[in-house]
């Protein structure tokens, strides 16, 4: 199998990380709040270092952003349902369309081009199923080229995770 130039440096990126590292992102993904002093204790390193590779990990695209998790029914936003989406047909212009649209609607917390039986897998939070039923029907519905599309409420999250597994080698 001929892996792209993307596949091979990823793998490259990955492989530039030490345990050092691999810690720190460990850590600050479970905890971004972390001062670099604790930081610095908790991985044996003194606190110049470590920001300095808290900062080379940042500059590198390792870390992408820093952010608060919410709770959603504290927000209104406790409804999660997925949706597939089909389009009529995968034109450039219907592609970025959709795409355009869909980046400026707030309930929409992931949207993922796949391959497959449809086109689009689209997660939504809304506050109740009639805020997600006006957000089918005023929002998501609008959309030129879609031909249908499928809901599936959640009735209980089992697992909710951002974190990503960080290898020890």
């Amino acid at each position: 199998m001929v892996k792209s130039s993307d596949q091979l440096s990823g793998q490259n990126a990955i492989r530039k990380l030490d345990q050092i590292d691999r810690k720190i992102l460990k850590l600050l993904q479970n905890d971004g709040r972390i001062s670099n002093v604790k930081l610095a204790e908790t991985i044996h390193l003194s606190p110049t270092p470590c920001l300095e590779r808290v900062k080379r990990l940042e500059k590198e695209g390792f870390i992408k952003n820093y952010v608060a998790i919410l709770e959603p029914k504290m927000l209104d936003a406790a409804l999660v349902s997925f949706i597939e989406v089909s389009l009529d047909r995968t034109t450039t212009r219907a592609l970025d369309n959709f795409r355009d649209v869909v980046l400026a609607m707030d309930e929409v917390q992931e949207c993922h081009m796949v391959a497959g039986g449809f086109d689009y897998l689209i997660k939504v939070r809304t506050r109740n199923m009639e805020h997600y039923r006006r957000f089918l029907g005023e929002q998501l519905s609008t959309i030129e080229d879609i031909s249908s599309t499928h809901t599936y409420v959640v009735m209980e999250e089992i697992k909710a995770s951002s974190a990503i597994k960080i290898s020890d080698q």
